[in-house]
């Protein structure tokens, strides 16, 4: 990336309208992606989010505190070019989302599940036309095909900004139904990685949970949060 120096060399990080859309310059220099593409978004809320990301950055750059830019140029560079790849894979996680596998015990950790998974999976069935089928265990489940279709419409009719954010919220969540709730501000990221997390809390309320293992949590949710925001300023 021609932008992408080790130094910072800008006095002032700008977003700047340009024909299709928004992009950003650094004084008068436009920021290009990793492999050289125009940086342009769609949105100048999204354009305003990256341009703070680099008016922050102090005499070095670095990469890890620009979450913004960072899917800016996985959508432009990495998703574009094979978005319907992209969409389907993603799309896959429903034939084993996380919502249909129930615990077969204890009596609790069952109840929990279901008064946490079962309202997602209603609202799946009546608002996205994709009712899913619910196993016991860990055996797969076959799910009925016109609901995976639906699933996938659903999808890919995401654009190239959303599906790069919408691939952390299905990656990290392990459910493509929470996800897409989410997406359509059926419930907060908050409430997805909780909702994500009933059967990982429910072994810390029996054992307790080590540092490392409440670190790494914690940026998931960071990062489950992030991608909710930039889907957000997708417009």
């Amino acid at each position: 990336m021609s932008t992408w120096t080790a130094r910072r060399f800008w006095t002032a990080a700008t977003a700047v309208p340009v024909e299709s859309g928004f992009t950003v310059h650094l004084d008068a220099r436009p920021v290009r992606t990793p492999l050289k593409a125009a940086l342009v978004l769609p949105t100048l809320a999204l354009a305003e989010a990256v341009a703070a990301e680099w008016q922050a950055q102090e005499k070095t750059v670095n990469p890890e505190t620009m979450p913004f830019t960072r899917t800016a140029n996985s959508a432009i560079d990495t998703v574009m070019p094979q978005f319907a790849a992209v969409a389907d894979m993603l799309a896959e996680y429903g034939g084993s989302d996380l919502l249909c596998y129930r615990a077969e015990g204890p009596a609790a950790l069952v109840a929990r599940q279901a008064q946490s998974w079962d309202p997602l999976l209603d609202w799946a069935r009546d608002d996205l036309g994709a009712p899913l089928r619910q196993a016991t265990g860990v055996m797969h489940v076959a799910q009925p095909e016109p609901s995976l279709a639906a699933l996938r419409t659903h999808v890919h009719a995401m654009s190239a900004y959303q599906l790069a954010a919408f691939h952390d919220l299905v990656a990290i969540s392990g459910s493509l139904v929470l996800a897409l709730a989410v997406a359509r501000g059926r419930i907060s990221a908050d409430e997805a990685w909780t909702m994500s997390r009933v059967d990982e809390d429910w072994q810390i309320s029996l054992w307790g949970e080590d540092d490392e293992a409440a670190e790494a949590a914690a940026r998931k949710r960071a990062a489950l949060l992030q991608a909710d925001r930039f889907y957000a300023l997708c417009g």
